[in-house]
C-alpha cells in the first residue's frame, strides 16, 4: 500500500504544487517540564530557540509507523501515519459520516478551546490549489486529498494545538498549526492510526511549520521491525539535537527538484552479495525516501533483474503453486535465513540490508521479498527497508544520513 502522496504528486510528474503562508514563532514559555511555543498567524522572526529536543514516540503499525501526539487544548490523543511523501498534516474530525473506523475517539473541534477556522479570503486558503480547494456555505476553507492508493481525505483546514513531547519527559504545545479537520476520509487504514503527519519538504509540512525555531528544518527517525509489537516505540525526533552523527554514518544528498515535496536521492546500483546490478543513476534524484510507502519500488526492468539474481542465491525453492501470492517471490521456511546480503548504493552512502530489512512474512510460514515493480522511471525506498536504521533529514544541508541500529533501543536520541 502506498500512501506516500497526494495524487496530484504521482510519479508521472504531473506536479500542482501546494504553497501556504509560513507561520513564525514568537514567545516561547516553560510549561510542565518543556515549553509552550506560540505562534503568530504571520511571518515573525527568524531567531532560534534551542531549550529542548523536541521528540516523541513512534510505533510500528504493521505496514506504516504512527506517531504519538495530541490534538486541540485540552490535548486529544492523535496516532497519525508518518509520511515524508506528502505536506498536510490531518486527523478525523466530528462530524464525521464517512469515516474510517479507529480505537479511539474522533477529535471534536467543539471541545476543542484553541481550534481556530480559516476562511476562503485568509491567506492559508488562498495558497491551496484552486484544483483542491473547497468553499463551504459558511466561507470555510476546505480541502480534498487523494492518495495513490485511493485513500481520500476531504474536510476544512484550520488551525490548533498541536502538542508534542520532549527530550525532558515534557510536552512541547505548538499553537496555530495548520492541519487538516478530516470529515469525509476513506482508505486501508488500521483502526490505530487517525490521519496522516506530513513530513515533506513542502511549506505546509509539519517540519517546516516548526523547523525554524528549533535549530533548523531537520529531523530524524529509527523505524523498529515490523515485527516488534505496538507497544514497543523508538522516537521522532524534529530540529536541533536531531542529527545523525558517529561511527558508521553514511550521507547521501538530498536532490532538489521544482514545486515538488518529495525527498529525492540518487540510487547508482544494488547489490545481492558480491553481485553488483547497475541503476540508471545517469539522472540525478532517481529514487524518493519515503516512510508513507511501505516496500521499495523500482522501474521493471531493474526489479526483474534483482528478482533473478536474488533466485540464484536463495538457497531454496521459491513458491510456484500458491495463487494467494501470485507473481511474488516467495519462500516457505521454518527458521530464519540470513542471506542473500541485499545493499543499496546510494550516491556516497551504502546501505547493508538483512532479510529482516528484505523480506516480510505474507502469512504464516510464508516470506516475500519486499520490493516491487513500477513502470515509472522513479522508484520509492519504502519504510520496510528504512527499518533499524536511525535517518535523518536535514534540509538545512540538504543531506539525508544513514546509521544502523537496533531501533527498539532508541527511546531516546539524545
Amino acid at each position: 500500500m502506498i500512501m506516500a502522496y497526494p495524487i496530484f504528486f504521482h510519479v508521472s510528474f504531473v506536479c500542482v504544487p501546494l504553497f501556504i503562508v509560513l507561520i513564525g514563532f514568537s514567545t516561547i514559555e516553560v510549561v510542565n517540564g518543556g515549553f509552550s511555543v506560540k505562534l503568530m498567524r504571520k511571518n515573525s522572526s527568524n531567531a532560534t530557540h534551542i531549550l529542548d529536543i523536541v521528540q516523541s514516540p513512534i510505533h510500528s503499525n504493521r505496514i506504516n509507523y504512527v506517531i504519538e501526539m495530541s490534538f486541540g487544548t485540552p490535548p486529544t490523543k492523535y496516532y497519525g501515519i508518518i509520511d515524508t511523501g506528502s505536506d498536510l498534516t490531518w486527523t478525523q474530525c466530528v462530524p464525521c459520516p464517512y469515516c474510517f473506523p479507529q480505537q479511539y475517539p474522533i477529535f471534536d473541534p467543539q471541545n476543542s478551546s484553541t481550534y481556530t477556522s480559516v476562511y476562503c479570503q485568509e491567506d492559508e486558503c488562498n495558497q491551496l490549489d484552486e484544483n483542491y480547494k473547497r468553499c463551504s456555505g459558511q466561507n470555510q476553507c476546505g480541502y480534498a486529498y487523494y492518495y495513490a492508493d485511493n485513500s481520500i481525505t476531504e474536510g476544512l483546514l484550520a488551525l490548533d494545538t498541536i502538542t508534542l513531547d520532549s527530550s525532558t519527559g515534557g510536552v512541547i504545545p505548538l499553537q496555530y498549526m495548520i492541519f487538516g479537520c478530516g470529515h469525509h476520509n476513506e482508505g486501508s487504514f488500521y483502526d490505530k492510526t487517525m490521519g496522516i503527519v506530513g513530513l515533506g519538504r513542502g511549506p505546509l509540512s509539519l517540519i517546516s511549520q516548526i523547523g525554524s525555531s528549533f535549530g533548523g528544518r531537520k529531523f530524524s527517525h529509527c523505524l523498529v521491525p515490523y515485527y516488534v509489537d505496538f507497544l514497543i516505540p523508538s522516537i521522532m525526533s524534529f530540529g536541533s539535537g536531531s542529527e545523525v552523527v558517529g561511527d558508521g554514518v553514511v550521507s547521501t544528498p538530498l536532490i532538489k527538484k521544482e514545486s515538488q515535496p518529495f525527498y529525492y536521492v540518487t540510487l547508482q546500483g544494488i547489490s545481492v552479495g558480491d553481485t553488483y546490478l547497475s541503476f540508471d543513476s545517469s539522472s540525478k534524484g532517481n529514487i524518493i525516501i519515503d516512510s508513507g510507502t511501505t516496500f521499495t519500488i523500482l522501474p521493471r526492468k531493474f526489479h526483474k533483474q534483482l528478482v533473478d539474481e536474488v533466485k540464484k542465491q536463495v538457497p531454496m525453492e521459491p513458491i510456484m503453486d500458491d495463487p494467494q501470492i501470485g507473481n511474488r517471490l516467495c519462500y516457505r521456511r521454518q527458521t530464519n535465513f540470513e542471506e542473500p546480503i541485499i545493499t543499496a548504493h546510494f550516491e556516497g552512502a551504502d546501505i547493508h540490508l538483512t532479510p529482516i530489512q528484505t523480506f516480510y512474512q505474507a502469512k504464516d510460514g510464508v516470506f516475500c521479498l519486499g520490493f516491487k515493480s513500477t513502470v515509472n522511471d522513479v522508484g520509492f525506498y519504502g519504510n520496510h527497508a528504512q527499518s533499524d536504521y536511525l535517518i535523518g533529514f536535514d534540509l538545512e544541508r540538504d543531506v539525508v544520513s544513514f546509521k544502523a541500529a537496533d531501533c527498539t533501543k532508541y527511546l531516546s536520541l539524545i
